[in-house]
């Protein structure tokens, strides 16, 4: 059987499959195809554990335990959902098991690495070019609101916050992953936007103010 290859190049609508043909060389034992795997999750599998877990260094060690599941899953892989799918629902196993193992959880702000002008579930936040150092820390003070605010949500709905906001994954992908229909997905996070905004209240109504005196 010939071997898939890879093309770093090769279009996003082709990822899936890319990313199943990845999943086929590791089996074979393609250190490579399994470096470039890592790679591309890396950072979106460590944030949304650490976005859940709220301590880095137990997310970085979760984030390592993730790939090393799929290591050893790739031999028994079946192509039966989209990858990324199947990859997140790993993290949902390891995050809820560590959650429920831990009596208590130490929160540590951590904020998206791209696009951090905007919160989670659309909530706008202001972008920090071209204001003054105290208006900046306002701005750092609101991220660490909305930490803890996002930290705070029961855990079926922080992570279907946290897959729709920050890693764009479709009610139909959060459902799979969370084993839920369709219409709970979206009521998991109509009320965790819902608690977001009453818990944010003071901020973003202070931004709206700081936004009409620049006008």
């Amino acid at each position: 059987m010939k071997e898939p290859t890879r093309d770093p190049d090769r279009p996003a609508a082709d990822s899936d499959a890319h990313d199943k043909a990845l999943m086929i060389l590791i089996a074979v034992g393609d250190e490579t195809a399994l470096r470039e795997l890592i790679e591309k999750y890396q950072g979106a599998v460590y944030g949304t554990i650490a976005k859940m877990l709220g301590d880095p260094v137990e997310a970085q060690d979760l984030a390592q335990l993730v790939f090393v599941r799929v290591y050893r899953a790739a031999r028994s892989y079946r192509a039966t959902a989209q990858f990324k799918t199947w990859l997140f629902t790993i993290v949902r196993n390891l995050v809820f098991n560590e959650h429920r193992r831990r009596s208590r959880a130490v929160l540590i702000p951590l904020h998206p690495p791209e696009d951090d002008s905007a919160g989670p579930s659309g909530l706008d936040l202001p972008d920090p070019a071209g204001k003054t150092p105290g208006e900046n820390v306002l701005d750092q003070e609101m991220m660490r609101e909305i930490d803890r605010a996002i930290f705070a949500l029961p855990e079926q709905q922080r992570l279907a916050i946290v897959l729709r906001r920050y890693d764009e994954f479709s009610y139909e992908q959060i459902a799979e992953i969370l084993k839920t229909s369709v219409p709970a997905t979206k009521s998991l996070i109509f009320r965790a936007r819902e608690t977001l905004r009453v818990a944010l209240r003071d901020y973003l109504e202070t931004e709206k103010e700081r936004n009409l005196r620049r006008k």
